[in-house]
Order: structure tokens, then sequence, then C-alpha cells
């Protein structure tokens, strides 16, 4: 048995393969057998710099509780769990978790879509719940349409009665985008005069930024008087530094770089969050897509094709 390690920042490169020590669960812990892991930008920064070297590597898995360590409750040896920023180390047949961020599974989902709705679901529910709750009549602009995160966020704005403007880089992606309710999907090079053009000069009533620094300036032109720009990531680097000056001259804007972390910090509020998420899933509001599917051994190929942007949809490692 292997798992994947980091011994130095770098690129996809930079994980490799090493023999699996026995893990023993503390006190607050379970020992989970991973059936498939998650995929995931947070994995791309810890492995960059955000994390000191060496560390195991996988913030996100499913699988199935085999030993749990003291003062555990709730978590029965066989019982099938998911985390996400709960369980460093999720690259691996088995990962230790902590009890308090482990969300029980229901039957009726299965690991691939509980794994594609946990870390991006969350996200995109604290997102249009806590960041700017979305409402009827708002128009909500998502770039990176047609990726995960993107693909759920349109979904779930579409739920709430927004209209929903997408961006993507190509045909392809963008009748994905129209798939997931979109009404509207623009390149990345004219999305701003497009975005004003298609509400009467109004702009958008919020902006979820995934691409970062490449469309973070049109943001600005796109976004309408006292409206929301929220940095969820940074696929073309991050966003060059912002003088608060340019919130007042843009329309008294509102800006924010929220992260996952801030709003799971109990287990209430993760399973809450998941619970509207798995019952979203089960009426069939909404759907997860799994956009590529790699093993532990082609963890490489799996984080160049994320970091490239050459899939669509959710990608796993499967075990």
């Amino acid at each position: 048995m292997t798992f994947i390690k980091v011994e130095q920042h770098g690129g996809p490169e930079a994980y490799v393969q090493v023999d699996n020590e026995e893990l023993v669960p503390a006190e607050g812990q379970i020992l989970v057998e991973l059936s498939v892991s998650g995929v995931n930008f947070l994995d791309v920064v810890q492995r960059r710099k955000a994390l000191p070297t060496p560390f195991r590597a996988g913030v996100e898995g499913v699988g199935t509780v085999v030993s749990t360590g003291d003062g555990i409750s709730g978590f029965e040896v066989g019982s099938r769990v998911g985390w996400m920023a709960g369980g460093q180390g999720s690259f691996s047949q088995f990962a230790l978790v902590q009890a308090a961020k482990a969300v029980p599974l229901p039957d009726d989902i299965d690991d691939e879509t509980a794994v594609a709705a946990l870390m991006q679901g969350i996200t995109a529910h604290y997102l249009t719940t806590d960041t700017h709750p979305v409402t009827s009549g708002d128009v909500v602009l998502i770039h990176a349409a047609a990726g995960g995160l993107g693909q759920l966020l349109t979904q779930v704005a579409v739920l709430k009665g927004a209209t929903v403007i997408g961006t993507t880089s190509s045909a392809e992606k963008a009748e994905i985008a129209r798939a997931n309710g979109a009404s509207h999907v623009f390149g990345y090079g004219d999305f701003a005069e497009k975005t004003l053009e298609v509400t009467d000069g109004i702009g958008a009533s919020v902006i979820y930024d995934g691409v970062g620094k490449t469309t973070f300036d049109d943001d600005l032109k796109a976004v309408r008087t006292r409206g929301t720009i929220v940095v969820v990531g940074n696929a073309s680097g991050p966003v060059d530094p912002v003088d608060v000056n340019t919130l007042n001259t843009s329309g008294s804007l509102f800006l924010t770089r929220p992260t996952v972390a801030d709003h799971v910090r109990t287990a209430d509020e993760i399973r809450g969050r998941t619970e509207e998420i798995f019952a979203w899933i089960r009426n069939g509001d909404l759907k997860v897509s799994i956009g590529a599917r790699y093993s532990i051994a082609e963890v490489v190929d799996a984080f160049t094709a994320l970091e490239s942007r050459a899939t669509t949809g959710k990608i796993v490692l499967e075990h």
C-alpha cells in the first residue's frame, strides 16, 4: 500500500508515492478506508506553498470506517463517511479523519456523488446563502461555469431564482454551462461588455470569480452599483493588490475572499449544509458531474488536467 506525499513545494510533479505506514486513530479521530478521493484547488494551494513540507496530500474523500479513537460517538465500524478539509492525507487507501469534520452518508447517495458534493457543493452552498444570499431577480455572473464548482453554483443560483451568466473558454464548455441553467454564456475576452448589454447597462448583482488575475479588472466593470465581487479562486494567478478606493469609484462595491474552512467550523454547520445539498440531489434539483476519473497512481495527470483547465466537472481519484 502507498500514499501520496509532497516532499517539496512545486507543480503536479511534486506528488510522489511512498510506502504507507500504519495509521492509528487518536482521540477524536476515525480511521477510514477510502473508496474515492476528490481533487481540489485547495490541494494545489497546499502543494505550492500553503503547508510546510513534507505532508500527506489530499483533503477530501469518502470511505468506510475501519476503527475509531477514544471519545467517538455516532460513527460505527463499517459506516460510510465523507469529509473535506478534515482528513489530511486523503490520497491514500487509508486516512485519519477528525470525527467532528466527518459527515455520515445516506444510503441513497453513492460515493462518487458524495465526494463531488462535499468541497464544491458546500462551497456553492455558503457562497449563495452566506457570502451573497442569492434571491429571485438577482443576476449572477459565474466564471469558469463549466467547472466542478461552476456547474453546482449555476444550478443553486437558478434554484434560488436568479438569472445566471456564465463564462467559459470554449463552445463545448458553453453548452455545459447552458445545460446547467445559465441563460447567457460569454467568453472571457468580452464578458464585461456582454454582461452590461444583456442587463441594460445595470451589471451583475454578484460575480463569483474563480479565475482571478485575468478577470478581476473586468469584474469591476461588469458588476452593478453596490454589487458584490466574490473571489473564490485564482486559476489564472492571484488577483493583484486592490486599492480600496477602487471600490468607491466603481460603484460602492463589496469585495470579499471567503474560504470554506470559515463556513464549516462546527459539526452542526457542516452537517446542516450537507443535509440540504443531499436533499437537493435527492429531489433532482442538483446534479453532480464527474468530469474525469484517475487512479491514485495517476495523481500527477489528474492535477495537470485540473490546473490546465482541460476538464469539466469534478475530478476524482479512484482507489
